[in-house]
């Protein structure tokens, strides 16, 4: 396995740790890759009962690997880094999971803390969504996921302005479901892990798949014309300014086409 995932069992909980800490944990494409196939692995593990999710150094996950975006932009890519998909296998992880957020969840890291059951956020978390900085749209299951976690008009203000949100704020409106000192975060953490794996599994497990079945009952709406609407975001000249910009240190100049 490559050393930028890192995974551990000891007493029946997985911990996989982002090890980035130079780029803040941001996601490249081979990370990614290597996320989907851990899920995938820690799923059909039956001597997991908890997987805690973490990241090393002072940030849990700034997003996307943005230079690498770019250049797939630039190449003629789109979206080949398979995030959407290595999210949806560890919500139907069987086992109960636990995001253990310190510093910085920023977009692609607020998705992957999002994903997990629960969100344990130390004292200097910070939530964001700045895509719309970027000129590209939150997918639609995001959207979804932000609605169903906060609400609507939090979402709204969350994905408009772009701005983040610090841990006390996030607590209020529901981000996580508590907030320690950053220096107790791995020790809370894994007392809460521990306390799960001690329930009876299949117990667990069951009232797990039971919430997210409803989950699934409330979002199945059309989303055709949505689909059509993230890809026309997706492929504009507002995202590649966007990303341009980003790697230029420069302020965007958007145009709305």
């Amino acid at each position: 396995m490559p050393d930028d995932i890192l995974r551990t069992v000891e007493d029946k909980i997985c911990t996989l740790t982002l090890n980035r800490p130079e780029k803040r944990n941001a996601l490249n494409t081979a990370m990614v890759e290597t996320l989907h196939a851990t899920f995938e692995w820690v799923a059909r593990r039956d001597d997991v009962r908890v997987v805690v999710l973490q990241g090393a150094g002072a940030t849990f996950c700034a997003g996307l690997d943005l230079r690498e975006l770019a250049a797939q932009r630039e190449a003629g890519a789109v979206e080949t880094h398979g995030l959407e998909d290595a999210l949806a296998t560890l919500e139907r992880c069987p086992h109960p999971t636990i995001a253990a957020v310190q510093g910085d969840a920023i977009a692609g890291g607020c998705e992957l803390a999002l994903h997990c059951d629960l969100r344990v956020g130390g004292d200097t978390a910070r939530f964001a969504m700045p895509l719309a900085r970027l000129g590209i749209a939150v997918p639609i299951a995001l959207t979804w996921k932000l609605v169903d976690t906060i609400g609507a008009a939090p979402t709204k203000e969350l994905l408009f302005t772009g701005e983040a949100v610090g841990a006390e704020a996030a607590l209020a409106l529901g981000l996580v479901n508590r907030v320690v000192a950053a220096a107790d975060l791995q020790s809370v953490v894994a007392s809460l892990a521990r306390a799960i794996a001690q329930n009876a599994p299949l117990s667990v497990r069951a009232m797990k798949a039971f919430v997210q079945r409803l989950a699934d009952e409330r979002r199945q709406v059309r989303r055709d014309d949505l689909d059509t609407l993230f890809r026309q975001v997706r492929e504009s000249a507002d995202a590649r300014e966007g990303l341009a910009a980003q790697r230029e240190r420069r302020a965007p100049v958007f145009r709305g086409a």
